[in-house]
């Protein structure tokens, strides 16, 4: 079939090529000089004098031909055929694709030719003399021009494509256009001439044929029925006629959404229960109306037009799922309403006035919700309760009484008590009965001021249902507190003040708060009233100011000052204090600056001179001086009985790892302390004790039982621990490393075995087998084994 196809459009080509050549010899005028001739391409001639000059030579592409395809012939009139004329052919493709016959002038092309590589070739053509190789005719260029055949099909540069429509679109909407470019000559033929139809997408789209472009085709194309449609163009050569080439591509086209769908709610009434004690602003419940529009088509708003709910639902969209989402406003009570009823209206929000006739575009929906009742703790009658009392008031004292009741219709009884984290010094009692409340401890005003302490309500029948209520009391201010020193003073007076002097000015304060302010009166004590150095004057602002009676002070003569100022308030009862201001006298220098101050104390009211205190500090001083020679003293009366605290070994076991060389080592300690048992040693007295027998001498151990040396040795050595001055005055632990006299086997060791004063006989060693034999040798009695 592929051969069949080739085969017609080789022919095509060669019908056209005739035909134009046909057109170019009816077109060509005949001349007397030099002449073109030529059988399959067709030159136009110009003449001028001797004609040497043409235009274009034209050759078919596409050659599949064994032998070289004839072009055309060059000729001029000065060939007489004797072979003395010669022409060279230069220029593009010269002897590469085109080569020329040197004496005939015929050219032939070598190579098959592709219009769409290369359209025409430019060459220059030249008759020389074949001797001389001089030129007998001037050099023309002239062109081959490569003659298209219909070997291209259509393309979709472009392609695949992609594109959208809105659904419901009107016939004829324009949805796309396609563009196929065809690579043959599209100034010759119908080669390059493209049509355009569709293979697949009928009958929801059409395309127009000369332009590309597609349309919609059917009305109402639903996006909720089908929102995708592939379609197959078509893009043929030759206006579309048979033979021509053809190339296709697909479209895919999308439905986009608007908005034809209006909401509907799936069910008419919808019911929902909640508990009462839900919380506020819990989510009740979620309803939906349901829109086949996507996007922005399908977003909802939701509002309560209707019930007896309005004011304890709301009632909003979800803007991702586009439900609607009803919360509670208020607290629920079942005692007091079992159920609500809704009308829920759900509306489109962005409605299209196109699609108006298919609403409208809301629906309406009934929302019953049932209260279920669940067992509610006690609420407090009030849950913030104010009261006031005096901090004069006495313990026990009724400061006011809180209520409150279980909810339920059981109506259960009801107990208080106070949370004591805030109350924790216990200063208020509550009535578990009643809950009236009163003082547990003495108030304080100036200690705390407010008390904010929280109330517990809890039913008698379920403990765990507790109410919270909150108790705020205020302690009113009664006049309990005397004013003093706003701060401690530190007054300096110059030597050479003069008389009428301020030389401080004074204040107060007081922890109580009359309701009117303070208003604090200042005076100096009666016993120094009359005294001839200071006196005081009361500002009537709560200030009073320290006035000098007199010129110069002498610091030798004494150098402080105790003034004792009595301030009262203006309480009822009225409160004072005495507090005492201390004057120095300094040297001072011309501005009235303190340079320095001695600190020896005068009190006006006692009235102690410079001598008696002097006196009374000397005494103070030979009482110390005493009481450390006492202390001395006795510290060197006690002698501790234990000198070197690394020797008290009270109560404390001593272990030591070591492992000495045995009986023979005699360089590690000394052993003779443990074998010496005869030694006497020297009787010493203790201090602490008095011993009631001395012992003078001990019976030698050699001649006592094995059980008595022991015993004699450890009653030995207890006596030397009461009678040692240095030994502690209680009980210790003594370790002593004593062993006996001695064995009767004698020396167990191996290492005497070999002397003669032993008799233990080795030979049956002999009869112990071979393993045994190195030790017969060794140990047996045989001279001979021995020295040999």
């Amino acid at each position: 079939m592929k051969s069949v196809t080739v085969n017609i459009q080789t022919f095509l080509g060669i019908v056209t090529l005739l035909l134009s050549l046909w057109e170019a010899s009816c077109t060509e005028s005949s001349s007397s000089g030099s002449h073109l001739h030529s059988q399959h391409s067709g030159a136009t001639l110009r003449r001028e004098k001797r004609s040497w000059v043409w235009n274009q030579f034209f050759v078919l592409e596409e050659y599949t031909g064994n032998d070289p395809l004839y072009v055309g012939k060059l000729h001029s009139d000065v060939d007489k055929g004797d072979g003395n004329v010669k022409y060279v052919l230069s220029g593009e493709g010269a002897t590469s694709i085109f080569i020329i016959d040197e004496k005939t002038g015929d050219i032939h092309a070598t190579k098959r030719l592709d219009r769409e590589e290369q359209a025409y070739y430019t060459l220059r053509a030249q008759a020389v003399d074949s001797l001389t190789n001089k030129p007998v005719e001037p050099e023309s260029e002239f062109i081959i021009k490569i003659q298209d055949i219909n070997d291209n099909e259509p393309k979709f540069l472009d392609g695949p494509y992609m594109a959208g429509v809105p659904e419901m679109s009107p016939v004829g909407t324009s949805v796309i256009q396609v563009t196929a470019t065809d690579a043959d000559d599209p100034t010759y033929g119908n080669s390059a001439r493209v049509v355009y139809s569709i293979l697949q997408g009928q009958p929801y789209f059409s395309v127009e044929s000369k332009t590309g472009i597609i349309r919609t085709a059917l009305p109402s194309m639903d996006r909720e029925l089908k929102d995708q449609y592939l379609l197959v163009i078509q893009a043929k050569d030759m206006v579309g006629q048979m033979g021509g080439l053809s190339g296709t591509t697909s479209v895919t086209v999308t439905l986009t959404d608007v908005n034809d769908n209006p909401p509907r709610f799936s069910h008419k009434i919808y019911r929902y229960k909640v508990p009462e004690s839900l919380p506020v602003a819990s989510m009740v419940a979620k309803i939906k109306a349901a829109d086949a529009d996507v996007g922005p088509n399908a977003e909802m708003e939701y509002r309560i037009i209707d019930g007896d709910g309005l004011g304890m639902f709301k009632v909003s969209a979800n803007k991702e799922t586009q439900e609607g989402v009803i919360t509670l406003q208020k607290g629920l009570d079942f005692e007091t309403k079992e159920n609500y009823t809704l009308r829920i209206e759900a509306t489109n929000k962005n409605i299209d006035p196109q699609f108006l006739s298919l609403g409208p575009f809301s629906d309406i929906t009934t929302v019953n919700i049932t209260v279920e009742d669940v067992d509610e703790p006690p609420i407090f009658t009030s849950p913030l309760n104010k009261m006031i009392v005096s901090e004069a008031a006495k313990v026990g004292t009724i400061i006011g009484t809180v209520s409150a009741h279980d909810p339920d219709a059981s109506n259960s009884p009801i107990r208080y008590s106070i949370d004591r984290n805030t109350d924790l010094e216990r200063f208020f009692n509550i009535d578990a009965m009643t809950g009236v409340i009163s003082i547990a401890k003495q108030l304080d005003r100036e200690m705390n001021a407010v008390h904010n302490i929280t109330i517990f309500a809890m039913e008698s029948q379920d403990p765990t249902q507790v109410g919270r209520g909150v108790a705020i009391i205020t302690v009113m201010d009664i006049n309990d507190n005397a004013p003093v020193f706003a701060i401690e003073y530190e007054t300096f007076l110059c030597e050479n003040a003069r008389h009428g002097q301020v030389i401080q000015t004074i204040s107060a304060v007081d922890k109580d708060e009359p309701p009117n302010g303070h208003r604090f009166f200042f005076a100096l004590t009666p016993e120094v009233a009359s005294n001839l150095n200071f006196t005081l004057r009361d500002n009537k602002d709560n200030t009073a100011s320290i006035l000098t009676k007199r010129n110069g002070f002498r610091r030798q003569e004494q150098s402080l000052y105790k003034l004792p100022i009595l301030i009262v308030d203006s309480g009822s009862p009225s409160l004072s204090s005495t507090n005492t201001l201390t004057i120095k006298v300094c040297d001072c220098d011309q501005e009235g600056i303190a340079q320095s101050c001695n600190a020896e104390a005068y009190m006006l009211s006692a009235g102690l001179s410079t001598g008696a205190l002097i006196a009374i500090l000397a005494c103070v001083l030979t009482l110390l001086v005493l009481v450390l020679l006492i202390v001395t003293m006795r510290r060197r009366k006690k002698e501790p009985l234990i000198f070197d605290e690394e020797r008290d070994i009270r109560e404390n076991i001593v272990r030591y790892d070591d492992e000495g060389g045995g009986e023979e080592d005699t360089e590690a300690f000394d052993m003779v302390a443990l074998r010496n048992l005869n030694v006497m040693r020297d009787t010493k007295t203790r201090r602490d004790v008095t011993p009631e027998v001395q012992f003078f001498s001990r019976p030698a151990y050699k001649t006592l039982p094995d059980n008595v040396i022991f015993r004699e040795f450890i009653w030995e050595r207890l006596k030397e621990a009461d009678i040692d001055p240095s030994a502690p005055p209680y009980d210790s632990l003594q370790t002593y490393a004593f062993e006996g006299n001695g064995s009767v086997a004698e020396s167990l060791s191996s290492l005497e075995s070999l002397s003669t004063d032993s008799d233990q006989n080795y030979d049956y060693l002999s009869d112990w087998g071979p393993r045994f034999k190195k030790l017969a040798d060794l140990y047996g009695n045989s001279e001979s084994n021995i020295f040999s």
